[in-house]
């Protein structure tokens, strides 16, 4: 049936190319439907417990979403009349950003105080028209002093302050809801900017950094794959010297991708920051496929072979092989079904699929094209001289040294492996060039830090949160929290109940404590809560019948672990001194810290089921338990070796990464497969011994394996320069990975085969005395110009 199916694709061309092309704008067509999700919550499924602890809170309290105009004075004084009126300014323009709740500045904080009997609630800048310069050290006073303003709408030392507004997404729209947000912050920005130009303002905040999402994988997309394609395109014209078989591999490239994206569309699936590295990926593994086509073709060729008969043979040879290495490829990156994170799942399903879409078109389309383009190969004869051969002379000759010494490196690296910490820092999934970065380390360095834990703690009776006891527990965590040395604010409601116990006593400061009193504590809130203006109500902080409040603590920018471990403090600290209440923590930095390390452990389940099934695959394929479990060594030590060189150059393992051992696993395959089917037939068809089977493997696909591999890496090296890390930090790996490999291969795996498979005849000759230098140069002459008509027969 195979070969019907060559014979067709040689003598219809021209039917092939106008079927595929036909499929190819079917599927494409697709993609119309494809969105991009730039909403943080994506990266986690409906079964996520902390997704769900966080949705259950901002049901009981307002939603925490939020923009942050982050304001710095040129003279680094934020209080002085000027500035405070455009933050006045700014704050009420605020409240017409789409979809805000409320807005939160330092002019329209709720300043109380006592006048006589009365207590008076306003704003502390309530008409900046009427500012002097000696009001200044007042209101800096009363600001710097404020626990519910200080580091967290004005730094300690005046000089930065910030606006904050809380976004209310319905996420009837998510595609055009942060767009809409973002474009009128922006537009709020530029115009602020211009009307007060000694002023900076820097853009933050979670709205932000879901747009950021959206904006950076754009980004990739509009210059990564074209460069990627001049990358293809450029070493395939000077590595294989061929314009005609470019244009083929161009094309089947282009297929791929379209079919693949417009696939994805048909199913309802969506684009987030990982799966729109897809076209990066698809582009990168449906050149391997080509490559091998194409260098055993013009191997034929250059025998003399015409160019219809070299086509069919190269589909014949490589047939079996390239199958293997796309399904293997296929089921490491279907292994990633077993993430916790549903991006790197959507990436896993697409790129399986246009890995396969890629193997039909190359075997179809690719050889059809082929066809019907010119293709002049010169007629040489390869020997002693080429590349290859030399390089597997040396690998012959040193195999004494080059078993030991590689076994020695690759363990020596692999031990490195535990020493990487599971770590993350969602602010960093960002570099240096992205605004919001950029925007939330100054931020970090002036103010406070974005990571943020919200506790809700439960007193499991109405009206319970005015009870002596559990007001003293919230005061006294509070107080506990600012200890912590990562603390940057606490946004609690002892504070304000401690103030208005204050003002109540006529702003006497030994007042500036919790009532003992359960009734007078209801009253204090009832009259402040009467007294608050539309938006600034309490809704942040209590539930409907006060039976719970929300203590919100920023922290600097910590890691997964710091973030962890600081869950594991705050709820010790309840264990030890409030067991009778219920306590949940939940926030969307939190969140982000738990799913890089549960994805660790649900990744290994995944790889090693994927590892089972390319073993049986190999094992069928090969038809040797021996040959199927040889080839597990240089399929699983690149991944080892891929982290344990990782240790060196960061140490930090995250969400990205921890899907790359799944995702090379299939990859790294395509060389071991492509060696060990040569080795074994010339072994077993040819009657080779292990050392001629090895100059033969070397000399019929070495080419074609560096070849591959030069293009794999350049690809998720070019995927490394992306500005969103979760895709930088895996194209690296990938890339780092994918090299080792191709390093194993050529001086590990035929050092092993040659000791594991000699023959009787090879033990008495490496008996003898130099026989580490002698070359059975006739043998490897044979090997040379036999014309390889059956390599796909594995076994």
């Amino acid at each position: 049936m195979r070969d019907r199916l060559f014979r067709f694709v040689i003598d219809h061309p021209v039917w092939v190319i106008l079927l595929s092309v036909l499929f190819a704008f079917g599927a494409a067509s697709g993609a119309k439907n494809l969105v991009f999700k730039s909403d943080y919550r994506v990266f986690f499924s409906e079964e996520n417990p902390q997704l769900t602890s966080f949705e259950s809170m901002q049901k009981i309290y307002s939603k925490s979403d939020n923009v942050a105009f982050i304001i710095s004075p040129d003279d680094g004084e934020v209080f002085k009349p000027s500035t405070l009126a455009a933050i006045h300014q700014l704050t009420e323009e605020s409240w017409q950003v789409p979809f805000s709740t409320r807005v939160d500045s330092i002019t329209n904080f709720q300043h109380t105080w006592s006048e006589e009997d009365d207590m008076i609630v306003e704003d502390l800048v309530l008409d900046p028209d009427t500012l002097a310069d000696s009001d200044m050290s007042r209101l800096k006073e009363i600001a710097v002093n404020e626990p519910l303003m200080l580091h967290k709408l004005i730094s300690e030392e005046g000089h930065v302050s910030v606006v904050n507004i809380t976004v209310q997404l319905p996420g009837v729209n998510p595609v055009e809801e942060v767009p809409q947000v973002v474009s009128k912050v922006r537009e709020m920005r530029d115009n602020f900017i211009a009307a007060n130009p000694d002023l900076k303002v820097h853009l933050s905040g979670m709205v932000m950094m879901n747009n950021s999402f959206a904006e950076a994988s754009l980004s990739d997309n509009a210059t990564l794959v074209p460069i990627m394609f001049g990358v293809v395109i450029l070493g395939m014209v000077f590595l294989l010297k061929t314009i005609s078989g470019t244009i083929a591999t161009v094309v089947v490239i282009l297929f791929s991708i379209a079919a693949t994206m417009g696939l994805a569309g048909w199913n309802g699936m969506f684009l987030t920051g990982p799966s729109s590295s897809t076209p990066i990926m698809v582009l990168t593994l449906a050149v391997a496929d080509c490559v091998h086509i194409l260098t055993t073709m013009f191997y034929e060729m250059r025998q003399g072979v015409k160019k219809e008969k070299a086509i069919q043979d190269s589909l014949r040879i490589n047939f079996q092989p390239i199958f293997l290495t796309s399904a293997t490829t296929a089921i490491g990156f279907m292994s990633l079904n077993f993430s916790d994170s549903p991006p790197f799942r959507d990436l896993g399903n697409m790129v399986a699929v246009g890995v396969m879409l890629a193997f039909i078109f190359s075997i179809t389309v690719f050889p059809a094209l082929l066809r019907l383009l010119p293709l002049r190969v010169k007629q040489i004869e390869e020997g002693e001289s080429d590349t290859m051969y030399k390089i597997a002379g040396v690998v012959i000759e040193k195999r004494r040294i080059l078993l030991p010494g590689m076994a020695l490196i690759m363990t020596a690296i692999a031990v490195l492996v535990p020493m990487n910490q599971l770590n993350d820092d969602f602010v960093k999934y960002f570099d240096e060039t992205v605004p919001f970065r950029q925007a939330t380390d100054y931020m970090q360095d002036n103010l406070s830090g974005m990571t943020s834990m919200e506790i809700s703690i439960d007193s499991k009776e109405a009206s319970g949160i005015n009870a002596p006891a559990f007001l003293k527990t919230v005061g006294d965590l509070s107080e506990w929290l600012r200890a912590q040395p990562e603390t940057d604010h606490v946004n609690t409601l002892s504070d304000t109940i401690k103030r208005l116990n204050k003002n109540m006593h006529s702003d006497d400061p030994s007042y500036y404590k919790l009532p003992s009193d359960r009734e007078l504590s209801a009253q204090y809130l009832l009259l402040y809560e009467m007294s608050l203006p539309y938006g600034l109500d309490l809704n942040n902080q209590l539930n409907v019948d006060k039976s719970s409040t929300r203590v919100v603590a920023t922290f600097m920018n910590m890691t997964s672990t710091q973030q962890i471990e600081m869950e594991s403090r705050i709820y010790d600290w309840f264990a030890e001194n409030a067991p009778q209440y219920k306590v949940a923590i939940a926030s969307p930095s939190l969140m982000f810290a738990h799913i890089g390390q549960r994805n660790i452990y649900s990744m290994l389940l995944g790889t090693s089921i994927a590892l089972v099934l390319i073993s049986v695959l190999l094992g069928f394929a090969l038809r040797s338990v021996k040959f199927g479990f040889i080839s597990l060594i240089p399929n699983l030590a690149p991944a080892a070796m891929g982290f344990g060189v990782w240790f060196l150059i960061d140490g930090q393992i995250g969400l990205a990464l921890s899907v790359v051992a799944g995702m090379t696993l299939g990859i790294i395959v395509d060389d071991t497969v492509h060696f060990l089917s040569k080795y074994l037939h010339a072994r077993r068809d040819r009657g080779k011994n292990s050392k001629e089977a090895v100059r033969y493997a070397f000399g019929s696909v070495g080419r074609a394996l560096w070849i591959t591999t030069i293009v794999l890496v350049a690809g998720f090296m070019v995927l490394a320069q992306s500005s969103f890390k979760l895709n930088a930090d895996m194209g690296l790996l990938t890339g780092l990975t994918i090299l080792i490999a191709l390093i194993v291969d050529f001086l590990f795996l035929p050092p092993l085969l040659m000791m594991l498979d000699r023959t009787v005849e090879e033990e008495k000759e490496d008996n003898t005395p130099d026989s580490s230098n002698m070359k059975n140069e006739a043998v490897a002459k044979d090997s040379e110009g036999e014309n390889d008509d059956s390599v796909n027969q594995l076994a």
